[in-house]
């Protein structure tokens, strides 16, 4: 009855969890804007004396080629070294309320105002330069001359003087809506680069924006922090390629001495590879349409989050001395594959929102609660893989099988150097977000996600030279006769004097870890 309460209990969570993954699946299908803002009905927000809307941000780097980018022509060989913002079909709708207030024959009844502004240029907006908070017009501001009443105060740059750049629409009469003209911005200086729409009126209070704009880089619609990556994730599919012909030569030649262990490694290659073949392939087709393909993009971040998971446990399961120390994990199996399990949903959840949600170059607060159970389960994992690797050895010293201690020693030494890296990196990734909250520093943020996939990379290669099948594969594979715990080399190296067979108290010593071992067993 108990077993049948904790099954249902298990089987509720799960369904739990995999309810969350679909919603936030659902709601990030609905959000993702990918280069090509969308803009569905949203509000305004007050801000001082203004109200504004965030229309995107993105890294952009200058154009290639001089000109304006035609905004009649989506071929991407017309438009092939240009960076520019084009505004689609952007329309702006106010209540009736606000429309019936205005005269059928009066012009310019209500004034909503684009701008383009490069993020050190945002002190340049609003009257912060006379020492005033307001970000519209005031009368007291129109009489010393800086601006005009109902319009957002813009301070020109005096090195720019067309930026920061302002597009005006109008509303006519008694109209509730209001269409911007299609038009085109060329971006001739690479920049972290914000779109706002903003007015001054309260009585259009309530208004909504609806349509699009698309943002492009000279060589394609990936965003500035984005680009790079496409072809990191080419490289490394490469290199995953490279790893797994050589593992594959190795695993052909020593087809007879191949044990469980190795089989596990193959599957985290083989993933390893699928994953940065369809993370480029995703890439490159979001480069070239500017829409993030729905289908590639979720098997990409499945691929990620099954590779991530099968990576930790895999170093969970060596760490304990799966199929080297004792041939199973025992009772302990529920537990490793229920942590593996919630990883993976964890990882899933955090992977979706990173990837479908808004592509605006900025970090956002929202995936902060995703991002929290990722990092507790991180370190749950760090605790007991040294925890483990603790007991293997204390295990191997004890049974004096010094070929597989020095194996371990190895492994534990490079694991360690590993999450020293890690946790090094952790620190300057968080250094880094706190004193680059604007994203000024774009172009060099696409680092932080290479480092953990190129850590990942050689983790694995460690793990590749170490358990790389052999001749002898008795160096690390688990055997059943006493010869497993008691090999001459390690008789040798403890002591030459000693004889095995009138060694009383290391039999007994073996004798003891045998009992513990069973016992444990017994407990998991």
């Amino acid at each position: 009855m108990e077993q049948r309460l904790l099954w249902c209990e298990k089987g509720s969570l799960l369904g739990f969890i995999f309810g969350v993954i679909f919603i936030i699946c659902n709601e990030c299908i609905v959000q993702c804007n990918a280069s090509i803002h969308e803009y569905r009905n949203e509000a305004f927000s007050p801000q001082s004396n203004a109200f504004f809307f965030h229309g995107g941000s993105e890294g952009l780097y200058a154009s290639k080629v001089h000109g304006s980018a035609d905004s009649s022509s989506t071929d991407n060989h017309h438009l092939k070294g240009k960076s520019f913002i084009r505004f689609e079909s952007v329309t702006f709708v106010r209540t009736k309320e606000s429309a019936n207030k205005q005269s059928e024959m009066q012009q310019n009844t209500g004034l909503v105002e684009a701008i383009i502004l490069e993020v050190k240029d945002r002190v340049r907006i609003g009257a912060s330069f006379v020492q005033s908070e307001k970000i519209c017009c005031t009368r007291n501001l129109s009489n010393s001359g800086y601006c005009t009443v109902g319009e957002v105060v813009i301070h020109k740059n005096p090195d720019n003087p067309d930026w920061p750049v302002r597009i005006k629409t109008f509303f006519n009469g008694k109209d509730e809506e209001a269409t911007m003209n299609t038009k085109s911005i060329n971006i001739n200086s690479s920049g972290m680069y914000y779109l706002y729409f903003m007015f001054c009126d309260p009585q259009l209070k309530g208004t909504l924006i609806k349509g699009r704009t698309d943002w492009r880089n000279p060589d394609g619609y990936l965003p500035g922090k984005m680009a790079p990556l496409m072809t990191l994730y080419g490289f490394m599919s490469l290199a995953y390629l490279v790893l797994g012909l050589a593992w594959f030569l190795r695993f052909v030649q020593f087809w007879k001495d191949i044990i469980q262990l190795h089989y596990h490694i193959t599957a985290v290659i083989a993933l390893g590879m699928c994953e940065m073949a369809v993370w480029y392939f995703e890439y490159a087709n979001f480069n070239s349409t500017g829409i993030r393909p729905m289908g590639i993009t979720l098997w990409a971040v499945t691929f990620s989050a099954v590779k991530k998971t099968l990576s930790r446990l895999l170093l969970l399961v060596v760490s304990m001395g799966f199929g080297v120390v004792k041939p199973t994990l025992g009772g302990i199996t529920p537990k490793v594959f229920l942590l593996g399990l919630v990883y993976f949903v964890a990882s899933e959840a955090l992977e979706l929102v990173e990837h479908l949600g808004n592509i605006n170059d900025f970090s956002g607060k929202t995936k902060l609660v995703l991002v929290l159970p990722v990092a507790f389960l991180d370190s749950w994992f760090i605790l007991w893989i040294f925890s483990s690797l603790s007991k293997t050895l204390e295990k191997l010293q004890i049974r004096r099988n010094m070929a597989k201690l020095e194996l371990y020693r190895k492994f534990t030494n490079y694991l360690a150097i590993f999450v020293l890296l890690s946790v090094a990196w952790i620190g300057f990734e968080l250094y880094f977000n706190a004193t680059d909250p604007l994203s000024e520093y774009w172009q060099i943020a696409w680092i932080i996600p290479a480092f953990w996939t190129l850590l990942a990379y050689a983790l694995l290669a460690v793990i590749c030279i170490l358990w790389a099948p052999s001749r002898n594969p008795t160096r690390y594979a688990y055997l059943e006769e006493a010869g497993d715990d008691f090999d001459e080399e390690g008789i040798s190296l403890t002591s030459g004097a000693l004889k095995v067979s009138g060694d009383v108290t290391v039999m007994r010593e073996y004798d003891n870890v045998l009992a513990e071992d069973l016992e444990e067993d017994k407990r998991e």
